[in-house]
């Protein structure tokens, strides 16, 4: 961490600041928030620059505030890189299905294909990846035109079965906050009903839905093997908005426990 606390010295100097200037700062900081954590004793900014001791998150921030740093940056001198958050998330499964709290960086980088292939033909089926030539990053502020303050994003819980197959364990699922109206009607087929996505005293839920006098029904697949649920609504249950998408692997794994 020596490297880090390099970092944050040269940034000091820079700005031909004396240790007693942070100090002060940071006390100045640390009144504003009523919280002493913020407040930088010398001997500790020493501690930070010369002997790699890790500031608290307190202290990284105050320390951010005065240099004028972006405080995410901060967190990659030491080794921590915010943008791995919703991957490092993936290597651990839950069981319960649950919402994903993870914010876009607006100011961030994603990958995407810069270069496709011109006889691409997106009528057909078509393997993407081959068709994809050259790859790089893309500004996430860049994605600002397009309509994605309506969606949210949950993941299908890795023991949750109630809409298997349609909503298979383990899927990623795109909810439109907009669609929370319960449809009474309009679609021919189980694939045009309507899933929702629900939040409920114990968790989340998936399922379709049906309202009569103040009581919710949520009706799971038939072939999940699982009991619609009956709720108060909405006392104890909150549309969250209507499931528009999703990505899921095509094998779900084997039940760990049997469905009555």
């Amino acid at each position: 961490m020596e490297e880090a606390g390099r970092k944050l010295k040269q940034a000091r100097e820079r700005l031909n600041l004396r240790y007693r200037d942070v100090e002060q700062a940071s006390q100045r900081i640390a009144e504003r928030h009523k919280n002493d954590e913020f407040a930088i004793a010398l001997s500790r900014l020493a501690d930070i620059e010369n002997k790699g001791t890790v500031p608290s998150m307190y202290r990284l921030y105050a320390l951010c505030a005065i240099y004028r740093l972006n405080i995410l940056e901060v967190m990659e001198w030491y080794g921590v890189d915010v943008s791995q958050l919703p991957s490092d998330a993936a290597c651990v499964p839950l069981e319960m299905t649950h919402l994903i709290g993870f914010a876009s960086n607006e100011h961030g980088v994603i990958q995407v294909p810069l270069s496709l292939d011109p006889g691409l033909d997106t009528s057909k089926t078509t393997f993407l990846t081959r068709m994809i030539q050259r790859w790089g990053t893309l500004p996430l502020i860049l994605l600002n035109g397009l309509d994605l303050r309506n969606h949210r994003y949950a993941f299908i819980g890795t023991e949750d079965w109630s809409m298997y197959p349609l909503l298979q364990p383990g899927a990623l699922v795109m909810i439109d906050e907009t669609k929370r109206k319960i449809a009474v009607g309009g679609w021919s087929s189980e694939l045009e009903r309507p899933i929702y996505f629900l939040e409920q005293r114990d968790g989340y839920a998936c399922g379709w839905c049906s309202l009569k006098d103040g009581q919710m029904v949520v009706l799971p697949h038939p072939a999940s093997n699982c009991e619609p649920r009956v709720f108060a609504y909405p006392n104890e249950i909150e549309v969250i908005g209507q499931v528009v998408g999703m990505a899921t692997r095509l094998y779900p794994g084997r039940r760990r426990r049997t469905r009555s």
